[in-house]
């Protein structure tokens, strides 16, 4: 018996390829079939082969790999999603050794995979739980799995497509966010804490402002859904937030203050 899911996952796991990357490139540059494209590479191969040779750029224990680009759309197929090469350290004996000789091999696992994942998206990539499992550390997914289950007990946020695009079932990152922003936290600040840019920061503090001022207006979940291009969920999450989070007071300020400059918009009609 064929199991699907396992030949989908070899699937995705060829698609993120140098040479997958360059036939999708020639596919929609020159609008032609993936049996042209692929023949282009070969006619590469052929001619450019012998330059193809690895940098010595990188430090011991590093390699290259080709990985989603944090701009790839949520639902988007990994064969139809931009793609970008980036550095990882796999090994770094001066900063693994300790680890290992102090916590054992799991330790040092979850000591790579945090590694890893920042390293991927402080350069604009996006590792999966794939990516972790089979082309990194050969290890199961079961047990990348357990380890980010250990990094969420203790609310370490690790940067994954996952979790940054909000693939899956929680919407934790974007709560801790809102949470550490009502704290009375920096921008920069809750950028470090949650591996997100300031610009993304700043656009979930937004939502949620938008989210707060619309439900004052008296629109309910559904429409602030609709109007904000957000999930149910989410929204519900967020004005669950509002009405329990221990607002700093420069924060209710700047709340009421954004409730104020833009409380403009029309009541929905009943």
């Amino acid at each position: 018996m064929i199991n699907n899911s396992s030949c989908e996952r070899w699937d995705r796991l060829e698609n993120k390829s140098l040479d997958q990357q360059f036939v999708r490139e020639i596919v929609q540059g020159l609008s032609c079939s993936p049996f042209e494209g692929k023949a282009v590479l070969d006619a590469v191969y052929r001619v450019y082969g012998h330059y193809f040779e690895t940098s010595t750029s990188l430090k011991p224990g590093q390699l290259r790999m080709q990985v989603l680009a944090t701009e790839a759309r949520a639902g988007q197929s990994i064969a139809e999603s931009p793609q970008l090469m980036v550095v990882l350290t796999v090994s770094d004996e001066k900063d693994d050794l300790p680890i290992r000789e102090q916590g054992g091999v799991v330790a040092l696992r979850r000591h790579k995979i945090e590694r890893l994942c920042r390293e991927a998206f402080d350069q604009g990539g996006l590792l999966t739980v794939e990516d972790l499992a089979y082309r990194i550390l050969n290890c199961g997914e079961r047990t990348i799995c357990r380890d980010l289950a250990f990094f969420r007990k203790r609310n370490i946020f690790i940067p994954l497509r996952s979790t940054v695009k909000d693939i899956g079932r929680t919407l934790s990152h974007r709560l801790a966010i809102i949470k550490l922003w009502a704290e009375g936290k920096e921008y920069t600040e809750i950028s470090r804490k949650a591996y997100h840019s300031v610009k993304a920061v700043q656009n979930y503090v937004d939502k949620f402002k938008r989210t707060v001022l619309l439900s004052r207006e008296g629109y309910d979940s559904k429409h602030i859904s609709f109007l904000l291009r957000l999930s149910t969920a989410l929204v519900e999450q967020y004005l669950e937030l509002s009405r329990t989070l221990p607002f700093v007071d420069h924060r209710k300020k700047e709340l009421s203050a954004f409730s104020k400059k833009n409380g403009t918009h029309r009541k929905v009609q009943s």
